[in-house]
């Protein structure tokens, strides 16, 4: 009955999306409001609706109904309630499912505000926003449909929605299980915010669509879709850093980022979205630009849904990715039929979008800005051609051509010095005109107090001058925007109207988003410490040593002291080592690696002991062991300098984007420009 009634919401979701579409564009054409209406309210009725489809599977999952195939493949008896209801995005129909169900969340909230003044771009938003629902929930009903479950008939089992001829229904006693590389709170958490991140950017497109079709050359759709478009970033950076923590805690490499295909695959719409917010906030400051504001969120939408169609058709192979599946060509088709429409519609609409404003000043906000979306272009560029040369070489050569980690690295390590650089000049420029004298007065003073980067890293033996120059211009990215803070607080104080406190507080409250970038580029620069560090200064070890043994690793010593075995109640069965971690002859730490095997899906999963500060990560993997023979063990142990600043800069990073959201109630809406 709950997989009937599932199918069935998703069926009459589709319908309804349908509807939605034809009613909205009917009513448009037509200039009749009641079948914009309609279609409206059809809008706000599909979240609910794939609600109820949601919550059927949950259930499913939860009574342990392994005759439907979705449940056998991602669940078992051993798994805990709480892995139960994550397992809905830990295959690949239950993810497509909870992917329409959060587009579905976003495009029945966007219904909710008033349209008074926005009745013109109101029925393209539901024709662009519910087509890309009806698409998913399509590949839902008829590809990969949650709610199948397992018949044997005369020539064997096979997977039906319905009793095929002769079928007879199986019950399985239990299921597979999630991967257990999934079963970390992590993954958890990853996809949601992933999926979130994807599906949110798909609103800031429809509203750009619309203006392109009605018309519009004014900045109101960026002030609709603005707070959307910061919501999809958030999630979308909280996706990657919290994959980036999964693979350090679970994958065993003692890494968080390898340029694996999928990680790139989501890295690339983040590259196109944050290149588009800097150039929306030209456009609201200076009115320029509209034509590659365009270009960037038609480029950031369609990589969203390219991404999605590399990790779903089986296209590449990563342990982020899953099976095999046959919606590759609709899915492909579905991106083209996007790409061209928006292109066209843009081609047709470009003399709209142009600007009377010019660059007057290399030095200038809006150059420095310019500059550093081109650099975000670079590493988006060379990523996408990272991901897509191997296959158009298997294609043409018939070779399978590996591009790893050295390839990306030798574009991205450049762009990043190259930005912070900005990061350094761009918090004092103005708008319009700044000369390199003007900024010479003001950098003078950050830049010297800069040289503690210089300076600390060489009197600590760093000779490496990538490195020095990296911490070089994190301390100078720091510098410039303490003393540009300072700066506007003694500004404030010297007119004699605020204590020191108020005048902070004033200069915080009149500076909002300004002072919001300012705490997401600090963010960027603590998580270019992580990075710095781990790149850099990374060491490890191997070796195999008996119980009691030690092995060494720059200033540490790890002794290994036993190692238990035994069987959990959820179904593991976990080989766990003792090691003590010392240093300058004390012990300062005990660690526990292991390695767990899952009965039910016949799979291992390590999770290594790792020792964490502000200065290093000392981190210890336990890669084989012997039980009864004197060999003892073998470990693998890394040394990972800085690697917390990483962590540590993505919650500054969220605080810093909250912020920029937050309400300004002296803000006023942005003037109309004429058409």
């Amino acid at each position: 009955m709950a997989a009937d009634i599932g199918f069935g919401s998703l069926l009459i979701t589709l319908v309804v999306s349908i509807y939605g579409i034809g009613a909205a564009f009917y009513g448009e054409q037509k200039k009749q409001k009641a079948w914009v209406l309609s279609a409206k309210r059809a809008m706000t009725l599909v979240f609910p609706l794939l609600t109820i489809s949601v919550g059927s599977l949950v259930y499913l999952l939860l009574t342990n109904r392994f005759e439907f195939e979705y449940v056998a493949k991602v669940s078992s008896l051993s798994m805990p309630d709480y892995l139960k209801i994550t397992a809905l995005w830990g295959g690949q129909a239950g993810s497509l499912l909870f992917w329409s169900w959060l587009l579905a969340g976003f495009t029945s909230a966007v219904t909710l505000r008033k349209w008074d003044r926005d009745q013109d771009l109101l029925p393209w938003v539901i024709v662009i926003s519910l087509a890309t629902l009806a698409f998913f929930v399509l590949l839902n009903t008829f590809f990969e449909n949650p709610f199948v479950s397992y018949w044997q008939t005369s020539e064997g089992i096979t997977t039906a929605f319905s009793r095929p001829p002769g079928g007879i229904q199986l019950f399985p006693r239990d299921g597979s299980g999630l991967n257990p590389l999934l079963r970390h709170p992590g993954m958890i958490i990853h996809p949601p915010m992933q999926y979130l991140g994807f599906v949110a950017f798909i609103i800031p497109y429809a509203f750009a669509m619309a203006s392109l079709i009605t018309r519009r050359a004014d900045d109101r759709w960026i002030q609709l879709s603005r707070r959307w478009t910061l919501w999809a970033w958030l999630f979308l950076s909280l996706g990657l850093v919290l994959g980036a923590r999964w693979a350090y805690d679970v994958l065993g490499w003692g890494g968080y980022w390898g340029w694996d295909p999928v990680e790139i695959s989501a890295l690339m719409p983040w590259l196109a979205g944050t290149a588009f917010l800097h150039t929306v906030l030209i456009q609201e400051k200076r009115g320029m630009f509209k034509q590659l504001t365009m270009v960037l969120i038609i480029l950031t939408y369609n990589l969203v849904i390219f991404g999605t169609f590399l990790t779903r058709s089986g296209l590449l192979s990563s342990v982020h990715a899953f099976s095999k599946s046959s919606i590759g060509p609709i899915f492909l088709g579905f991106i083209a039929l996007n790409l061209i429409g928006s292109l066209w519609l843009l081609n047709k609409r470009w003399s709209y979008l142009k600007s009377r404003q010019v660059l007057t000043s290399f030095f200038s906000k809006e150059s420095l800005i310019i500059i550093s979306v081109v650099l975000l272009l670079g590493i988006l560029v060379t990523s996408f051609w990272g991901v897509m040369f191997p296959k158009i070489s298997e294609l043409v050569t018939g070779q399978k051509v590996t591009v790893g980690p050295p390839f990306y690295e030798r574009v991205a390590g450049p762009i990043l010095g190259g930005m912070l650089m900005i990061m350094v000049i761009c918090p004092l420029a103005v708008w319009s005109y700044a000369s390199f004298k003007h900024l010479g007065r003001l950098l003078w003073k950050p830049f010297i107090v800069s040289l503690i980067g210089i300076a600390l890293p060489l009197y600590g033996g760093l000779t490496r001058w990538p490195a020095v120059v990296a911490f070089w211009l994190v301390a100078f990215v720091l510098a410039v925007n303490a003393f540009e803070f300072f700066r506007r607080t003694r500004v404030r104080r010297k007119k004699g109207q605020d204590s020191l406190w108020g005048s902070i507080v004033h200069v915080l409250k009149r500076n909002q988003r300004a002072f919001s970038a300012m705490i997401i580029h600090i963010a960027v620069v603590m998580m270019a410490m992580g990075i710095i560090g781990i790149e850099f200064f990374q060491i490890e070890t191997q070796g195999t040593i008996p119980v009691g043994g030690e092995l060494s690793l720059g200033s540490y010593t790890m002794v290994y002291e036993k190692l238990d075995i035994f069987d959990t109640t959820d179904g593991r069965n976990v080989a766990r080592a003792i090691v003590s971690v010392n240093k300058d002859g004390q012990t300062i730490d005990t660690l526990y690696p292991r390695r767990d095997f899952y009965y039910d899906s016949n799979q291992p999963a390590t999770i290594p002991g790792v020792r964490s500060t502000l200065v290093d990560d000392f981190y210890v993997i336990l890669v084989d062991w012997k039980v009864v023979s004197s060999e003892g063990a073998t470990f693998k142990v890394y040394h990972n300098p800085l690697v917390k600043w990483l962590w540590i800069g993505a919650w500054v990073f969220i605080i810093g984007v909250v912020a920029t959201t937050w309400p300004d109630k002296k803000s006023k809406p942005l003037p109309v420009r004429a058409r």
